[in-house]
Parts: structure tokens; C-alpha cells; sequence
């Protein structure tokens, strides 16, 4: 169904009550040992993997290294714990659930990493930070993040105003394709096209081992096309500098897919075509 503004708001605050239920689940046995990853200082996400092999590309000979980074829709911490374990300083995370943020901080204290979180709506990040926070070299967010937002012309503007001049922006996610798809196979089942709402009712998460797990059932997601998330990037004032697709995903989001245990990512069996599973843009802000 195509979403009316009005709806928005009632309909961000369910996805709210979703995901501080999915914060529960993914901290207590979801996202595996997390107990592992706070103890093994040198361990790095396998999302994050791939984001910075995208991202490093655009930062020049410095990389990541002492660069202020936000991470944007940051869940339970675990990712922007990586990107500080990288070499990024300044770190700041943000998530509109603030369950899914204590446990954030709780992982980042008990890591002894000082990375900061903060609780706002992501299309409005640089309203959740105080003007002289709106200074960060990179901003990143990644993997199931942008399907969660209404719409992205004030998120695009927020990213904008939160980068220094010069710094870089990426994003990987989900391809759009798959919303047409519904992750459910490979038929197409819902359009495409940027405007569509997809609202349904789930009682588990992504993970495994979470069926009947969460209480706060009702989802809602909306379609983000190309044109949508470039244009929306573009009038912001940020320049792309590159776009990409990739034959892997960072969970299940086909029923197909097979895991592989050489770098955590699922791919499409040989027997079947080969889409693009996810994509990434990497946009700046002019001098």
C-alpha cells in the first residue's frame, strides 16, 4: 500500500516497539557471543568488514584512522565498537531505541572503548547532536537501516549538515530490489517503486532461534529506490562518488541463500541467476 504522512508517525512509533524487543532478543543469544567479541579486542564485525573495504577506497592514505565518525541507526553497538577498533576516534553512535542504546553502552564500557550513543531519529540526526557535535569526518550507516525511514529528503539533509567539508558518507544496504522481491523468493510481489509501504506482522526477528520471541509484532517498511536515495543525496549538496552491487548479503534476506563461513555473508546457490543482493553509495561533502 502507498503510506500517506499522516500514518508516519504512529507507524515509526510501532517499528520502535519492534526493534526494542529485537534489541532484547539480539543481545541475549541473536547476535551470537557477544561476550566473545567484547573480550577479542582486535575482532571486527563482518558488516563492518565490507563497509570499510567500500568506504576505505574515498578516504585516502589515512583511512580511517583518527577520523570522527557517526555511525547512524547503530542498534546495539557492536558495529560502531568496530569501526573505533579500526582506527576511528570522535565516535558516535545513534538509534532511536534507547533499549537497543543501553545495551550499546554496556557492550562499549564493558570493551573499554570510548564511543559515545546517542537517541534520535536518524532522519534527523543533526537535531539529536548539538552544534558543536556537527563535526564528523565520516558518516556511515549499513544494513537494513534506510527501509525503516518514511522518507529521506531530511535524512540526506541531516547527513549533509553533519559532515566537515571534504568528509564522506556510505552507505550499504540492502538492494532495493529486494523490497519488490519481499525477501521472500524470487518472484516480484510489491513495487518497486520509492512511495510503497509494506506493513506486516512478524512474532521473530532475522535471527536465528528468535520465533515467538518478539511481543510487538507490527512492522512497517518503506521502498527506497535509486533514483530516491541519489537524488535525495544530490540535493542535499553531497557529490557521489560511487555506487556499487554486490552478489553478497549480511543475513538471509532471500530464503535461498546459503551462509559463507569464510567471511559471515550469505550468497546465492550456483543453480540460481545472479542478482544483486546488496548495494553501497559513497557520497561527499565539497570543500
Amino acid at each position: 500500500m502507498v503510506h500517506t504522512d499522516m500514518s508516519d508517525a504512529d507507524d515509526v512509533h510501532q517499528n520502535l516497539e519492534n526493534w526494542n524487543d529485537r534489541a532484547s532478543v539480539h543481545m541475549h543469544g541473536g547476535y551470537g557471543d557477544i561476550d566473545s567479541f567484547i573480550n577479542n579486542t582486535e575482532e571486527i564485525t563482518s558488516v563492518v568488514r565490507r563497509d570499510y573495504a567500500v568506504l576505505a577506497p574515498f578516504l585516502g592514505s589515512q583511512g580511517i584512522e583518527n577520523r570522527r565518525l557517526l555511525h547512524l541507526q547503530c542498534h546495539i553497538g557492536l558495529d560502531t565498537v568496530s569501526w573505533y577498533r579500526l582506527g576511528a576516534r570522535g565516535v558516535c553512535g545513534l538509534d532511536f531505541s534507547d533499549v537497543a542504546l543501553a545495551y550499546a553502552r554496556s557492550i562499549a564500557q564493558r570493551a573499554q572503548v570510548p564511543v559515545r550513543f546517542v537517541q534520535g531519529d536518524a532522519r534527523h540526526s543533526d537535531q539529536a547532536l548539538t552544534p558543536v557535535e556537527h563535526r564528523f569526518d565520516v558518516v556511515v550507516t549499513s544494513v537494513g537501516t534506510i527501509t525503516w525511514l518514511p522518507d529521506l529528503t531530511e535524512w540526506a539533509q541531516s547527513i549533509a549538515n553533519l559532515l566537515v567539508p571534504g568528509g564522506v558518507f556510505m552507505i550499504r544496504d540492502d538492494h532495493p530490489l529486494l523490497f519488490a522481491l519481499d525477501n521472500s523468493g524470487l518472484n516480484v510481489v510489491q513495487d518497486y517503486f520509492s512511495g510503497t509501504e509494506s506493513s506486516y506482522d512478524s512474532n521473530s526477528s532475522y535471527t536465528e532461534g528468535s520465533a515467538g520471541k518478539i511481543e510487538h509484532t507490527r512492522n512497517h517498511n518503506w521502498a527506497h529506490d535509486f533514483h530516491e536515495i541519489t537524488e535525495s543525496l544530490i540535493h542535499a549538496g553531497l557529490t557521489i562518488e560511487n555506487i556499487g552491487e554486490y552478489e553478497v548479503a549480511d543475513w538471509q534476506s532471500l530464503p535461498m541463500l546459503t551462509a559463507d563461513e569464510n567471511d559471515g555473508g550469505w550468497r546465492m546457490p550456483d543453480q540460481y541467476p545472479r542478482i544483486p543482493l546488496t548495494f553501497s553509495i559513497v557520497a561527499k561533502k565539497n570543500q
